[in-house]
């Protein structure tokens, strides 16, 4: 399943308010303190977790409901069926189906740690909650006509919670974060604009959920954590991914809604690979519990900073600031 591309707003909404809130409260060092209400007991709590396990199971069925009732009793059904999407996008899709099981984990994790459960426990459960949480979409996905499962969105579910779940095994802590970054793309005027409109949108807001040419994936390593001697201990190093010139899911070729086809397979799609700092905002020093609040939620973002890009295309280029488009690329190889 396309899962960014193929969602209608309500499901985008819902997804990237979960995301929010999953970074929020992944910051555990930084905003869960002593001797508070949001301290890890060393027991169970029971009332904590009876809370939590209804109020996950209820906030899951909401959300799955109102999606069923916006989206798939919309669709035409059919027999289930697989749908093999794995070289759709150039696999940018696929981050979503990482990042957000990621998330849900972490969050699932906080919760039930929250709860009084211990580290093991807590993290192979949370683990399997993000994955079949996410997975079982491709259910309904698989009984819509226009659709269908995909093996390759499962495998990724899959590797999102387990990336989550090994970190708290091995280290009990996040120490490889998943972020996300938007440089804007200056589309050529004429049938490729009219082209990335059509599937991408054109508001910041739209772009910033599913323009697949501009929508780059981190893997964030906090060095402190690898090592205490590294200072300051917010720095991080950021390895990203992402792909440009793509028009279509699989190759840039469409039928347009006048029935016109349009062939352009002369510009060449490609992959983007990138190496960048980056900041742990959740390592930030504040006494403010809103602003640790607020900087856990920010560190879904990846900082906007220098970036160096190499690319299937041959070429490298240096970003002054790879965020949107606040900068201007000099290439180094063309």
């Amino acid at each position: 399943m396309n899962f960014i591309f193929k969602f209608p707003n309500f499901r985008i909404s819902s997804l990237v308010i979960f995301i929010a809130l999953f970074q929020f409260s992944s910051a555990q060092d930084s905003l869960f303190t002593k001797k508070s209400v949001f301290d890890f007991p060393d027991h169970i709590n029971k009332k904590r977790l009876t809370g939590v396990c209804v109020g996950s199971v209820g906030l899951y069925s909401s959300i799955m409901v109102g999606v069923g009732l916006e989206w798939y009793g919309k669709q035409p059904n059919g027999k289930f069926h697989w749908f093999n999407d794995l070289h759709e996008w150039n696999q940018v899709d696929k981050a979503g189906h990482f990042y957000v099981p990621y998330f849900t984990t972490t969050f699932t994790y906080n919760m039930l740690r929250w709860s009084g459960m211990k580290n093991t426990p807590a993290a192979l459960t949370a683990g399997a909650f993000g994955f079949l949480s996410l997975a079982a979409i491709e259910i309904p996905d698989g009984m819509t006509k226009k659709y269908g499962a995909s093996w390759s969105d499962i495998l990724f579910d899959f590797l999102g919670a387990g990336f989550a779940t090994s970190q708290y095994l091995i280290w009990k802590e996040q120490r490889i974060s998943i972020k996300y970054s938007l440089h804007a793309v200056n589309y050529t005027r004429g049938e490729l604009r009219n082209r990335a409109d059509d599937l991408y949108g054109t508001s910041l807001g739209e772009k910033i959920l599913k323009d697949y040419n501009g929508i780059t994936t981190w893997l964030s390593f906090n060095l402190y954590s690898f090592n205490h001697n590294i200072k300051p201990k917010w720095l991080n190093i950021a390895v990203g991914y992402g792909a440009g010139n793509m028009y279509g899911g699989f190759e840039n070729t469409w039928t347009d809604k006048n029935g016109v086809f349009h062939d352009r397979t002369d510009v060449k799609r490609y992959r983007k690979f990138f190496i960048s700092l980056d900041a742990d905002f959740t390592k930030f020093k504040t006494n403010s519990k809103t602003g640790k609040m607020i900087l856990g939620v920010l560190n879904i973002v990846k900082l906007p900073m220098p970036a160096l890009e190499f690319n299937t295309l041959g070429q490298v280029v240096f970003h002054p600031m790879y965020f949107l488009n606040l900068d201007v690329p000099l290439y180094l190889r063309k």
